[in-house]
C-alpha cells in the first residue's frame, strides 16, 4: 500500500490533498511544519510526500535537503513560486517534481501516479556498490569483494551515506546527523575517528581508498 505524506502548513490545502488521495486509493499522513514532517519521516516510511516550500519552523527546501540525506522517496515540491531558476534549482536538489499554486487537483493525482510509477521502477535498490564494495542496506551488511567487513551501527550508516550520494562532499555536521541521527555536537574527533575506522576495517581487504577527504570541507566517496 503506497502511503503518502503531505507536509503542507495551509490547513485546507493539506485537507483537500488527504482528502483527494484516499479517495484515489493512498492512505495519507499529514505534517503541518517542517519539524513535524522530518519527526514523521524518522517513525514512518512513506512511498511519496508531497512537500510545501513555505512551512513555519524548518523551510521546505531544507526539508527536502535533509530527505536526500536519509532516503530516496520521491518528492513532489507545491511551490507558489513560478520562476524558471527555482524549478530547475528545486529539481537539482533532489525533488523528484514540482507543481505550482494554485494547482487543480487531478494534476497533483497525474503528477503522484506517475512518481509512484518511477518510484517503483527505481525501487530502491536495497543494494549499493562502488568497486568491489557492496553494502546491503535491508540486511545491514557490508562487502568489500567476497570478505564481509564488520561496522558499528554508526560507521554503517556514515558509509551509506557517502555510498548513496557518490558525487557530494559531506561536511562533518552532516555526516554526524545522518550516523547519528541527532544535531552536531561539534566534536571533530567523533566524526575522524569513525571515518578512521571505516578506512581501517576496509584496508585488509582492499587495495582502494573509498572515502576521501576534501579538506576544509569533509568528505566524500572516493
Amino acid at each position: 500500500m503506497d502511503l503518502i505524506l503531505t507536509v503542507e502548513d495551509d490547513l485546507n490545502i493539506n485537507n483537500l490533498l488527504k482528502e483527494a488521495l484516499e479517495k484515489n486509493g493512498y492512505p495519507c499522513v499529514q505534517a503541518f511544519s517542517g519539524t513535524e514532517a522530518l519527526l514523521v519521516l524518522e517513525r514512518q516510511q512513506f512511498a511519496l510526500i508531497l512537500l510545501d516550500l513555505m512551512l513555519p519552523g524548518i523551510p521546505g527546501e531544507e526539508v527536502l535537503r535533509r530527505i536526500r540525506q536519509m532516503s530516496e522517496v520521491p518528492v513532489i515540491v507545491l511551490t507558489a513560486k513560478d520562476a524558471l531558476d527555482t524549478k530547475v534549482n528545486l529539481l537539482l536538489e533532489g525533488a523528484d517534481d514540482y507543481i505550482t499554486k494554485p494547482f487543480e487537483i487531478s494534476e497533483v493525482l497525474a503528477r503522484v501516479v506517475a512518481a509512484l510509477r518511477r518510484g517503483g521502477q527505481k525501487t530502491a535498490s536495497e543494494e549499493l556498490t562502488c568497486g568491489e564494495l557492496r553494502l546491503e542496506r535491508t540486511a545491514h551488511k557490508v562487502y568489500a569483494g567476497e570478505h564481509e567487513v564488520h561496522l558499528t551501527r554508526q560507521e554503517f550508516r556514515v558509509l551509506e551515506l557517502l555510498m548513496r550520494n557518490p558525487d557530494r562532499v559531506f561536511s562533518k555536521q552532516e555526516v554526524y546527523d545522518y550516523a547519528w541521527e541527532e544535531s552536531f555536537i561539534g566534536e571533530d574527533k567523533v566524526v575522524n575517528v569513525h571515518i578512521s575506522n571505516i578506512r581501517r576495517k576496509l584496508k585488509p581487504f582492499t587495495d582502494r581508498e573509498y572515502i576521501e577527504t576534501v579538506w576544509g570541507i569533509g568528505f566524500k566517496l572516493k
